[in-house]
């Protein structure tokens, strides 16, 4: 005789209910954060400046945003849009050629053998923990006793050298470039600029991408270093001439519908970064994932 079967029991699925309802409120509550304040932006860049003061923002009565539009690039003889310039100029141009120079380094540190390698990559892991604030000082310092305080160079040289960016080279490198490819390439005949510029610079595409974006968004929002080095309005980018901009509605108050106009302007590039580049950054934020 058969001993009686116990009842299979009954599988958890309370609990996974309930962390699964746990997780998706958190995001939900992570997507208001985020989005909330996006949407306060655009609904506040189609009133004018008696609608921002009342209690009807978030109406979609009083549509302004075409005049606000004009009068942003009207403001002080247009010179919102020699802010924007100077921005897609810091930003695009830094952050494509602090991408090649991390890409470029992480590629040596990881690829080659020389002294003291190791020892220099943790200063360069230590350099990622300073704070920009930091340097900001030595920086102007450095800018002041060369003579290029208050010029383009002052801005756009410091960013194109960035110790994340290494580090982040470095892991792409080990990720995506195999040591066997490199010494097919060297029998080939190909030398070593050969070798980095034909080969391993196309396999690490993904990676020099991921860098890009990284970079375009440190420099686009970049504030104080702008602030510190530049006293010449036409040389300002959008965060810091927005600044000013805000500072002055307290006494004029036809600059708050165009600082809230050019805040709305001013996140269209980042987005467009990661629309347009969100494939090759997902993949490389895989490298070295899978071995």
């Amino acid at each position: 005789m058969s001993a009686p079967t116990t009842p299979r029991s009954a599988s958890p699925l309370r609990p996974r209910l309930l962390g699964r309802s746990v997780v998706n409120l958190v995001v939900g509550v992570s997507v208001l954060y985020t989005l909330l304040p996006v949407l306060w932006l655009v609904l506040a860049s189609s009133k004018d400046r008696d609608a921002l003061f009342s209690s009807d923002i978030l109406s979609l009565g009083d549509f302004s945003f075409v005049q606000n539009l004009k009068d942003l690039f009207a403001m002080d003889g247009g010179l919102y849009a020699r802010w924007y310039g100077n921005s897609l100029l810091y930003a695009v141009l830094g952050a494509a050629i602090g991408a090649l120079v991390s890409i470029a380094c992480g590629y040596a540190f990881d690829k080659y053998r020389f002294a003291h390698k190791e020892k220099l990559f943790g200063l360069v892991l230590a350099a990622v923990m300073v704070p920009q604030t930091v340097l900001a000082l030595p920086l102007y310092l450095m800018a002041s006793g060369t003579g290029l305080v208050n010029t383009f160079w002052a801005v756009f040289v410091p960013v194109l050298f960035n110790p994340f960016g290494v580090y982040l080279g470095r892991i792409f490198s080990q990720g995506y470039v195999p040591d066997e490819v490199l010494e097919a390439a060297r029998m080939d005949g190909a030398g070593e600029l050969a070798a980095y510029f034909r080969v391993s610079l196309r396999m690490l595409g993904p990676g020099l991408v991921t860098v890009f974006l990284f970079q375009l968004t440190t420099i686009w929002n970049n504030f104080l270093l702008p602030m510190v080095m530049l006293s010449d309005q036409d040389l300002y980018p959008v965060s810091l001439g927005l600044y000013t901009w805000n500072s002055a509605a307290s006494v004029s108050p036809e600059y708050y519908p165009a600082v809230i106009m050019g805040s709305l302007l001013a996140v269209v590039p980042l987005v467009l970064a990661f629309a347009l580049l969100q494939r090759f950054w997902r993949s490389g934020l895989t490298a070295g994932a899978v071995k």
